[in-house]
C-alpha cells in the first residue's frame, strides 16, 4: 500500500501502555467496603493495603478519587504502526463523508491499545480480538493483533491489516444507519442461539462488504492500493472464517456456531462490495429477516 505521507486521521487515541481501568473499579468497591464494614479496623487494614498498592506504583488517594494512576493514557507515540493506523482510518474517513452525501457522516474514534482496555461495552483483553463498540461508538485494536495475523494466521501485509480496520468501520456504519440495533432486536426475539449466530454471521459479512466498498473507493479515487493488496485482504478473510478457524484449532467444524461465517463467504462478500463500491450490493440479510 502507498500509504506513507498521507493524511493521517486525528480520531485515534493511542492508550498503548496504559493499564485498563476495568480492575481500578474491583479495588475502589473493596476498598470501601472494608471501611465501611470494620470501621477504624478498617482504616488500620486500609493502611496496609495502601502501602501494599504504593509499593507497586499505585496511588491509592486516586483510586478512592475513581481515578487510578495506572489507568492514566500514555503518551501518544509517533510510530510506523500509529502513523499507519491513522492514515488508513483517515482513508475510511474520506470515503463514508463522500458515500453519506449530505448527510454528515459521524466519524469514530480508534482506540490503541495494549494487553486490554476498558470501553463502554465492558473490559476486553487482547485475545478478544478487534472489535466496535456501539456503546461509546468507537473502535478498539490491540494492534499486536496485525503481528498475529501474519504470523499466526499467515496473512501478512499492509493491506491484511487495513482490511481489518475497514471492517470494524463497517460495523460503525451499521450502528449509524440503525442497522446494528435492528439485528440486536431481532437476536432477541430469535427463538434459540443458533438463529441468534446466524443473524450475527449476516452482521459480520455485511462488515466484510462494506471493507470491500472502501476497498473499491481507496484504489480508484485515492490511488492507495498496490498489485496484491485485495489478494492480501482475501488471505486476511481466508484465514479468519469460522471453519478455518476451528478446523485449525482441531475441533469438529460445527456451522450453527459460526459468528462471523466461512472462510469462503467472507472472501465473496468482500469480493462483492470491491468490484461494485454499492452499499445497496451488502445487503446479507434476506427481505423480511428483520
Amino acid at each position: 500500500m502507498k500509504w506513507q505521507g498521507r493524511r493521517e486521521s486525528a480520531n485515534v487515541e493511542d492508550r498503548r501502555g496504559a493499564a485498563a481501568a476495568g480492575g481500578a473499579g474491583v479495588i475502589i468497591m473493596l476498598l470501601r467496603f472494608i471501611i465501611g464494614r470494620f470501621g477504624i479496623r478498617g482504616v488500620m487494614i486500609l493502611g496496609v493495603v495502601g502501602l501494599g498498592l504504593y509499593m507497586v506504583g499505585v496511588n491509592p488517594v486516586s483510586l478512592l478519587q475513581g481515578q487510578s494512576a495506572s489507568t492514566q493514557q500514555a503518551a501518544p507515540a509517533d510510530d510506523n504502526t500509529s502513523r499507519f493506523v491513522r492514515v488508513i482510518l483517515a482513508e475510511t474517513e474520506d470515503v463514508w463523508s463522500t458515500l453519506f452525501g449530505s448527510n454528515d457522516y459521524p466519524e469514530p474514534t480508534l482506540v490503541m491499545f495494549s494487553g486490554s482496555v476498558t470501553s463502554a461495552c465492558g473490559y476486553a483483553s487482547a485475545a478478544s480480538g478487534p472489535f466496535y463498540c456501539p456503546g461509546d461508538k468507537k473502535l478498539y485494536l490491540d494492534t499486536s493483533f496485525f503481528n498475529e495475523l501474519a504470523e499466526r494466521f499467515g496473512a501478512p501485509g499492509d493491506f491484511a491489516a487495513a482490511y481489518v480496520i475497514a471492517h470494524e468501520v463497517g460495523h460503525h456504519i451499521q450502528t449509524v444507519t440503525g442497522i446494528s440495533n435492528q439485528v440486536r432486536s431481532a437476536q432477541q426475539r430469535a427463538g434459540n442461539e443458533v438463529e441468534a449466530n446466524a443473524l450475527q454471521v449476516k452482521m459480520e459479512l455485511q462488515a466484510d462488504c462494506y471493507a470491500g466498498v472502501w476497498a473499491h473507493y481507496a484504489d480508484r479515487t485515492s490511488k492507495i492500493l498496490d498489485a496484491g493488496d485485495i489478494e492480501e485482504g482475501l488471505r486476511a478473510a481466508n484465514a479468519i472464517g469460522d471453519d478455518t478457524l476451528q478446523r485449525n484449532a482441531g475441533r469438529r467444524v460445527t456451522p450453527e456456531s459460526f459468528t462471523h461465517g466461512t472462510s469462503q463467504q467472507r472472501q465473496d462478500w468482500f469480493t462483492i462490495g470491491y468490484r461494485n463500491g454499492d452499499v445497496n450490493r451488502c445487503d446479507t440479510f434476506s427481505a423480511g429477516s428483520l
